[in-house]
């Protein structure tokens, strides 16, 4: 039984060889004859659907797994120049069809110019469509102004040198550091509560405020705790170093809407440094505002930065400085308890008053809810929020909370 078999698989072959011979013939008679085996054979395309093939094979990604899609939709960002802005995904395989369809007649071409042309006039290039069509965009935080936007390329750090280093406490180090490029540092200009990131090469890039008041010209001053990799490597470096800067980012302290109202600045730990530079930045416009508080806490002294400031500020006639430790200290002669508690013993008046915090998040949280209790309207309670970001200017989607963007709505807020 399995000669046969096997004698009847052989003679099986030659056959389809034979019909697979037949098949090679008819093509080459068919070619021969000028007719197109193609159209006898191709697969039937998916019906066009308004002269477009149907995406029969493309699945369009979940609008809600691209939340920034949709939002840069609404406000699209200005291109830089010179640069070529990236095809959306969820748009990527119209434009491959857009790029594969047959050329249009260039009759209907002709026709299409003229539209095409009124359609560029009637949008601004450099506008957005919500900015177009009268509107705020949708990265416009309540109450705060929208963050100036960088000239040239924002992923692009200028080089710069590392000129002076601080060592304010057992953990914190500020950096004073110059733009390599002589014209760029002259001409850098940005607002108080803005930052930059600090890139180590080698290591990688962190971001903070740059503390040091816009009157300064002569260095940029970043504060910086050292709390994992690249912070670690900043606290590594020496005068004379190179470090990439990419400022100024994110949006400011709206300081010119503060004008005739008195100001409560409240600073814990780190978080003194963005309020450091808004702070002088006001003290030299004194003329411009009512009464301007300090409300500075740290754990211990020695927790303390700009303590070589901290005299000045107590002996300013147009600062009421507050300093206060969490627990008591030996010799400590000012206040001694936490921020939240110390606020509410002090008791600021909420009226026309505007009350400005930045430090740890469990610090911010309580301090909050002293300033509801103390009255303080939502709208006059102005906070700063820090969040795990890569590109610095909320293109990534790594910063949001909820449907804002720490580094695209802020990093300044208000309370509503």
């Amino acid at each position: 039984m399995a000669t046969r078999k096997t004698a009847g698989k052989a003679k099986a072959a030659p056959k389809a060889s034979d019909a697979d011979t037949k098949k090679t013939k008819g093509r080459a008679a068919a070619a021969a004859g000028g007719k197109s085996a193609k159209a006898d054979k191709a697969p039937k395309a998916p019906k066009a659907v308004n002269g477009e093939a149907a995406p029969a094979e493309e699945k369009a990604l979940p609008a809600d797994e691209h939340p920034m899609l949709t939002e840069l939709k609404e406000a699209p960002l200005p291109a830089v120049e010179g640069e070529n802005l990236p095809v959306p995904e969820n748009e990527a395989p119209h434009a491959a069809k857009a790029a594969e369809a047959p050329k249009a007649p260039k009759a209907e071409a002709a026709k299409a110019a003229p539209k095409a042309a009124e359609k560029e006039e009637a949008a601004p290039k450099d506008a957005t469509r919500a900015e177009a069509a009268g509107k705020p965009g949708p990265r416009m935080p309540a109450g705060i102004s929208p963050r100036p936007l960088m000239t040239g390329n924002p992923y692009l750090p200028k080089l710069a040198t590392v000129v002076e280093i601080i060592q304010e406490t057992r953990n914190i180090r500020t950096l004073r550091v110059v733009l390599d490029d002589a014209k760029a540092m002259e001409n850098f200009t940005f607002e108080p509560g803005q930052v930059g990131q600090v890139s180590v090469f080698g290591a990688g890039e962190s971001t903070f405020v740059i503390n040091s008041p816009p009157s300064e010209k002569s260095f940029l001053q970043f504060s910086v705790m050292d709390a994992g990799e690249v912070t670690d490597a900043i606290h590594h470096l020496s005068p004379g170093d190179k470090v990439g800067v990419r400022a100024p980012l994110g949006n400011y302290f709206p300081w010119k809407d503060w004008k005739g109202k008195n100001v409560f600045f409240i600073g814990g730990g780190i978080g003194m440094a963005p309020i450091r530079t808004i702070m002088l930045h006001l003290l030299e416009r004194k003329e411009d505002y009512g009464k301007i508080s300090l409300l500075y806490g740290a754990r211990s002294p020695v927790d303390m930065a700009y303590s070589y400031e901290l005299d000045d500020w107590k002996q300013n006639p147009d600062l009421d400085c507050t300093l206060c430790i969490d627990n008591p200290y030996e010799n400590w002669g000012h206040r001694v308890g936490l921020i939240p508690k110390v606020l509410e013993e002090l008791a600021p008046s909420p009226e026309n008053t505007v009350a400005v915090l930045c430090g740890p998040p469990i610090m911010i949280k309580f301090t909050l809810q002293a300033l509801e209790k103390l009255g303080f309207a939502p709208e006059n309670i102005v906070t700063t929020l820090e969040k795990r970001m890569k590109c610095g200017i909320g293109i990534c989607g790594r910063c949001n909370i909820g449907s804002r963007y720490v580094w695209g709505d802020g990093r300044v807020f208000t309370r509503t």
